[in-house]
């Protein structure tokens, strides 16, 4: 079966223009430019380059990036307060925290405490609440990613078995909303699911987001299904990889997602998307 590659680096990059003329139009109103403000703690290399990332994307499209670091050693406390000052900011209209944080602050209070307005990451409860109720207001940013390059196949989702391999809050749980919203049947299998590869072999849409490079064996694939690659896993050779066994998945899938230059680079254009759309709700 020939494949065909959903390509992020080109949905992402027309996503971005699209933003760029609608904060063009925005200015042209006498509105402000969207402001995102990106909270980086520690020194993690990857933390460090995300960041870099998101503040150029922010200028290639027009929109105001302030970034604020701080020492492992910040206290929550600090933290707290930054963002309680940034909720009261109208320049800046989406608050990012980067993940992971240090053990001795606790994730979720830092989370809840970013008005659930500004929350362009759509980690608060109170947006991931709204998305599994179907009422999504700004929605987790990797997720929409998927719905935007699943749409760009042009393949009708009602009705198609879709799997999710994974169940983190950040992707696996949001994803699944998202889809069971596109009126597909869900299932999603975790760390305890008993013969994961049966459920796959049924799905016509695989979303893996596991963590585990190669995990997804081309045999568990249904021949013409959608895979979805969400994995990022750097190999002892320096090299990235993905969830799935691109080469063998690949003779089985009609539609597959590459790693690098599948998701990865949705996930950004979906934060920028986030942004502008909270500047238009705190407008009104």
């Amino acid at each position: 079966m020939t494949h065909q590659i959903i390509n992020g680096k080109i949905i992402a990059a027309e996503l971005r223009a699209s933003i760029k003329k609608q904060t063009a139009e925005r200015l042209s109103q006498g509105l402000a430019k969207p402001g995102l403000a990106v909270i980086l703690v520690g020194e993690n290399p990857a933390s460090e380059v995300y960041v870099r990332n998101k503040c150029a994307a922010c200028e290639e499209v027009g929109f105001y990036s302030l970034s604020k670091s701080f020492s492992h050693g910040v206290t929550e406390q600090e933290l707290l307060e930054l963002i309680a000052d940034l909720n009261n900011n109208s320049a800046i209209n989406g608050i990012l925290v980067q993940l992971p944080l240090p053990e001795h602050i606790d994730e979720e209070k830092i989370i809840e405490a970013i008005d659930p307005l500004k929350d362009v990451d759509g980690f608060h409860p109170y947006n991931v609440g709204r998305l599994a109720l179907r009422m999504p207001v700004l929605r987790s940013c990797t997720p929409k990613g998927i719905m935007t390059l699943l749409k760009s196949t042009s393949i009708p989702l009602e009705g198609k078995e879709a799997v999710v391999i994974g169940a983190s809050n950040i992707v696996g749980r949001p994803i699944s909303f998202e889809l069971l919203m596109a009126r597909c049947t869900v299932t999603t299998c975790h760390s305890r699911t008993v013969n994961v590869k049966e459920h796959v072999q049924r799905a016509d849409i695989v979303v893996a987001a596991v963590g585990i490079p190669g995990f997804v064996k081309g045999d568990w694939i249904k021949p013409g299904a959608i895979v979805i690659d969400v994995g990022i896993n750097r190999l002892e050779s320096g090299k990235l990889a993905g969830d799935i066994d691109f080469d063998a998945v690949s003779e089985r899938a009609n539609w597959i997602t590459p790693v690098p230059g599948g998701v990865g680079p949705m996930t950004i254009a979906s934060l920028l998307e986030n942004t502008l759309q909270a500047a238009q709700l705190q407008s009104q």
